[in-house]
């Protein structure tokens, strides 16, 4: 006797997962990412100082090229008879350039007064950077009393 052999058969169920849309929605963050990237990465170059900030040592006891931004944007270098003239971002570019064709282990340190724009300390970092400083320091004072602090 058989029994019958013609019965309708069960469909299982799938258990796969379809991952074609999956990876199509990948490459295609992937492309966005890719594109977006560099764009991304603007900005100027800093080495951002320890937690516990020393004193910084000059090279072969070389004195750093200091360059202030007052309150008002205006650019000074110290450097020469007028260091109490302000410069043009043009003539700071040259000072910079000549200062550092002299010397190029030359420290450049950026001097911003607390009332200054933020905006015109970062303008004179990326000067002295075209000017092909390699690396651009701040100054800072050290705060008045730290053990009150604690």
């Amino acid at each position: 006797m058989a029994v019958h052999s013609n019965r309708r058969q069960r469909r299982k169920a799938m258990s796969d997962i379809n991952v074609v849309p999956y990876i199509d929605v990948m490459l295609v963050l992937l492309i966005i990412f890719m594109i977006t990237a560099p764009m991304l990465t603007q900005g100027v170059q800093v080495e951002l100082p320890q937690a516990d900030a020393n004193p910084v040592d000059s090279p072969e006891n070389t004195e750093p090229f200091v360059v202030s931004v007052d309150a008002e944007g205006n650019f000074y270098a110290a450097v020469g008879d007028k260091q109490d003239e302000a410069v043009g971002p043009e003539r700071l570019m040259a000072i910079t350039s000549a200062v550092l064709s002299r010397n190029p282990k030359t420290p450049v340190m950026v001097k911003g007064d607390s009332a200054a724009s933020y905006g015109n300390v970062v303008s004179a970092m990326a000067l002295l950077q075209k000017a092909g400083a390699p690396s651009v320091g701040l100054i800072t004072q050290q705060p008045e009393s730290t053990e009150n602090a604690q």
